[in-house]
């Protein structure tokens, strides 16, 4: 029976940045020569970065895309890689329009192209808007072993290319992906995967992205399973990894022709099978537990933005709160306590106990924090205006962002702002005060889970043997914005707990008033926080983006009209 080592690049490549992928696709390649392998996986679009948004639409782009594949090619070879067999994900383009493509290189050539046929147009995907589907399936033998290909979204489709290569015959189907990480994805894949193999009879190889992009975070978490539905080896998430996995395929023979309406292609490369090795035991990684894989999602997201964009260091304010600590904690945990600087922004109203918090967390964290009090600012506004009620609690927290990216004009540093998904959703936020910045880490992330966050982080380090991050304070007390007198957010807003509960389904679940009401939810409430809701759209759609880390985030998963009279609970008959 043949043998076959297969090697997935688990990478995180920079939208963009051919050059740079290029020079990383050698690389991982090398480590994959040196591990003995024969086949190599990189991620969908690794020659690229994924998503390309509208840069799909430049033909300069597409062409530069296309060229650096050439190059890739002969790079490999003249590495002393050429005789691997490896998959690269590009952007190809014809006259049809732009292609999600993958590409075999073997011996400097491009010796099989193939481009996506599913185009995902939900949720935060928009690729009918960038791509053109593929009707091919390009199947080639290496070391006597036939290799179909599908990429990413192909997968999730029920009688699709899969089906087809397992009508069509082949030995292993090697799947390039970009799939972007949300909470418990990693327990949806395999059972997917699994049934994809025992539909193609072949086994699987699932090559995931690692690393953030924007607002998206990917976690990797690549694996391969057998054509039986077994998980043969997987990969750790959200770091760069080279998974390899020894295969003992069939060596089966295969028909062209059409199946499924997809064109089956085959080209034979070497017949002969690979001289017997002794094969590896290959690694299975442990899932990470849910608060561990949400708390790498933000850093891995959090840190990537920083550095992807040419920052060396951010700045916020250290209020003493919750969120800020959270924050905090994540910020030194992705870029380190040198690359952290805490600002308490102190006004008359702020407690000691606040800016005693603050003060400690930025010495357990050992970040950089100073302390500029804005009560002299604030009154400058207030008096010469005569500001007062919600004027005047509002311009405190402007000031306080004037404040931040001054600094960071100053001293270029990235400003993070610290709101959570509860508030984003009912607007508890001030425009151009607390809202201001250029990343928002913990922005998917609803009230009571920033909780629950907290305390898992000051666990695992007192497993390790560290000091807590987060001092217990800001975990334990009320929360307050602190711009009045004895100021607590539920005078505001009701019960964190039942508020995101709420949320939780209005928003992510879409559910309307009445399955609310049904859900046994009090009817005065529902309509208080859907009014609050529909009513702060125009304040989302100038908050800074965030990873995303739920099944619907806000931005690219939920579009509303900013203008929009339609109201739950409201609906009238003529």
């Amino acid at each position: 029976m043949p043998q076959l080592r297969i090697a997935l690049a688990q990478v995180n490549p920079t939208v963009g940045d051919l050059a740079a992928n290029a020079t990383q696709t050698v690389a991982w390649t090398r480590k994959a020569a040196e591990a003995g392998a024969h086949v190599v996986v990189f991620p969908e679009m690794s020659l690229t970065g994924y998503p390309v948004e509208d840069l799909a639409l430049r033909a300069t782009f597409a062409e530069a895309s296309r060229r650096m594949v050439d190059e890739a090619a002969v790079s490999l070879a003249d590495a002393g890689c050429g005789e691997l067999l490896v998959y690269v994900g590009y952007l190809d383009a014809d006259p049809a329009g732009p292609r999600d493509a993958a590409a075999a290189l073997w011996q400097g050539e491009v010796v099989a192209r193939q481009f996506k046929h599913h185009l995902p147009n939900y949720g935060v995907f928009d690729e009918q808007r960038w791509f053109k589907a593929g009707r091919t399936l390009d199947v080639v033998r290496f070391h006597g072993v036939d290799i179909g290909m599908v990429i990413c979204e192909d997968l999730w489709q029920d009688g699709g290319p899969v089906s087809a290569l397992g009508a069509a015959g082949v030995d292993v189907v090697v799947s390039p992906n970009a799939s972007p990480y949300e909470r418990s994805k990693d327990d949806i894949r395999l059972p997917l995967v699994a049934r994809r193999a025992a539909e193609a009879g072949a086994p699987l190889v699932y090559a995931n992205q690692v690393g953030g992009q924007d607002d998206l975070v990917f976690d990797g978490d690549s694996f391969v399973v057998g054509a039986d539905g077994e998980l043969l080896a997987r990969a750790p998430q959200f770091v760069e990894h080279l998974l390899v996995a020894d295969l003992s395929v069939g060596g089966g023979s295969g028909a062209e022709g059409t199946f499924g309406g997809l064109a089956v292609r085959r080209r034979v490369l070497s017949a002969e099978p690979v001289p017997g090795y002794e094969r590896a035991v290959p690694p299975v990684s442990e899932p990470l537990s849910d608060e561990a894989e949400v708390w790498s999602a933000l850093v891995v997201g959090l840190r990537d933005y920083v550095h992807k964009n040419g920052f060396r260091s951010v700045i916020f304010g250290f209020s003493g709160g919750i969120d800020s600590a959270v924050t905090a904690a994540l910020a030194v945990d992705a870029l380190g306590p040198d690359s952290v600087h805490g600002v308490s922004m102190p006004s008359r109203y702020s407690s000691a106990h606040s800016r005693d918090d603050a003060a400690e967390l930025a010495r357990r964290l050992g970040c950089h924090f100073r302390v500029e009090p804005v009560e002299d600012m604030v009154r400058v506004y207030v008096d010469g205006l005569g500001l007062s009620g919600l004027a005047e609690q509002n311009i405190q927290a402007r000031v306080r962002g004037m404040l931040l990216m001054s600094l960071s004009n100053q001293e270029g540093h990235l400003v993070l702002a610290t709101g959570n998904k509860t508030e984003l959703a009912v607007g508890y936020s001030t425009m151009y005060g607390d809202a201001v910045g250029g990343f928002a880490p913990i922005k998917d992330v609803f009230k009571t889970h920033v909780w629950t966050l907290a305390r898992w982080r000051n666990a695992s380090a007192e497993k390790r043997g560290e000091v807590p991050p987060i001092p217990e304070n800001s975990i334990a007390k009320p929360p307050s914005a602190e711009l009045r007198p004895g100021q607590l957010d539920t005078d505001s807003l009701p019960d964190y707990a039942v508020l995101d509960d709420i949320l939780d389904d209005y928003v992510e679940g879409d559910r309307g008033y009445a399955e609310l009401v049904a859900a046994g939810f009090a009817p005065e409430t529902i309509d208080r926080v859907i009014r609050m809701v529909d009513r702060a759209e125009y304040k989302r759609r100038q908050y800074p983006i965030g990873t995303k880390i739920t099944f619907k985030a806000f931005g690219r998963d939920r579009r509303l009209p900013i203008t929009n009279r339609w109201r739950e609970g409201e609906q009238r008959s003529l």
